[in-house]
Formats: C-alpha cells, sequence, structure tokens
C-alpha cells in the first residue's frame, strides 16, 4: 500500500508540477502581451505628441515666412495699385475731357458723354441743325484694348444693326 500512495504521490506531484509549468507559461504571455499593449501605448501617445510638436513648429514657421514676405512684397503691391489706380483715373478723366483735345476731329458740342458701354454718342452736325451721321467712340489710353462687351457693340455697329426706336409715355 505504501507503494500504491509513492505512485500517488509521485502521480500528484508530477500533476502538480504540470500545472505549475502551465501557469507559468500563461502568465509570461500574459505579461508579455501587456507590456506590448503598454509600450504601444506609449508609442502612439509619444508620436502623436512629436507630430503635434513638428505641426506647430511647421505652422510657425509657415506663419514667419508669410510675414517676411508680406513686409517684402508690401511696398512694391502699394507701389502696383497706386500705379492701375492712376492709371484708371488718368483715363477716366481723359474720357470726360477728351472733346476738348486737339486731336478730336467732332465738334465738342456734338459729344453726348455716355461712359458705359461706350464713352460717347457723337451726333454730327448737331450744332449745326442739321445731323449727318451718329457715330460711336469708345476712347482707349495707353495700350488697353477694347472689352468683349465693346467688341460686340462695335461689331453690331459695323454690321449696320442698329435700329431707332419711340417710346410714348402717357402723361396721365
Amino acid at each position: 500500500m505504501t507503494e500504491a500512495l509513492l505512485v500517488l504521490l509521485l502521480f500528484l506531484t508530477i500533476l502538480a508540477a504540470g500545472f505549475l509549468l502551465y501557469r507559468n507559461f500563461a502568465l509570461r504571455y500574459e505579461i508579455e502581451t501587456r507590456a506590448r499593449r503598454q509600450y504601444e501605448a506609449w508609442r502612439e501617445n509619444d508620436l502623436a505628441a512629436i507630430r503635434q510638436q513638428y505641426e506647430t513648429m511647421a505652422q510657425k514657421e509657415t506663419d514667419v515666412q508669410l510675414q517676411r514676405w508680406k513686409q517684402e512684397s508690401e511696398a512694391g503691391i502699394r507701389k502696383d495699385a497706386i500705379e492701375k489706380s492712376r492709371a484708371v483715373i488718368l483715363g477716366k478723366v481723359s474720357e470726360h475731357l477728351v472733346p476738348f483735345f486737339p486731336t478730336f476731329r467732332h465738334n465738342p458740342k456734338d459729344a453726348r458723354f455716355i461712359g458705359t458701354p461706350v464713352d460717347f454718342v457723337i451726333f454730327d452736325g448737331l450744332d449745326e441743325g442739321e445731323v449727318r451721321k451718329i457715330i460711336f467712340v469708345e476712347v482707349k489710353t495707353g495700350s488697353s484694348s477694347l472689352s468683349t462687351r465693346e467688341r460686340q457693340i462695335r461689331n453690331v455697329v459695323k454690321q449696320r444693326m442698329v435700329e431707332w426706336e419711340e417710346l410714348r409715355v402717357p402723361s396721365s
């Protein structure tokens, strides 16, 4: 009976050693898994913080470069705007004064300023009491060219697609 008891005790010892060995492997695996998860979480947080720092630095650098560009370009932009404004004002003034220039081939009293879509309508001979023809005039300064709308009007006039219309408004 002692021999059976010894075999049973040996079996239980082997069984307990097997269980402890299994439990040891299971705990090691769980520790490694937790450690890996914690490492990955730390790495992701650290990478996110580094990314945020880089984005902040890049934004600051972009802001600095934009401010530098503004400072360097502001004078040129202002000068260009002033020149364009001066050209527009000169053009507008010229439009109004052109009938009094020596190069104007028509009687200034026959000219009527419209401004848009053409600058003048000349009623040739109106001041003398007999209108001979009607002339549309677009004034341009420098190297400016006709706009699309002005070209369309020019083409319609040249094709003689001009009409007269009389509109009567009731007086009551």
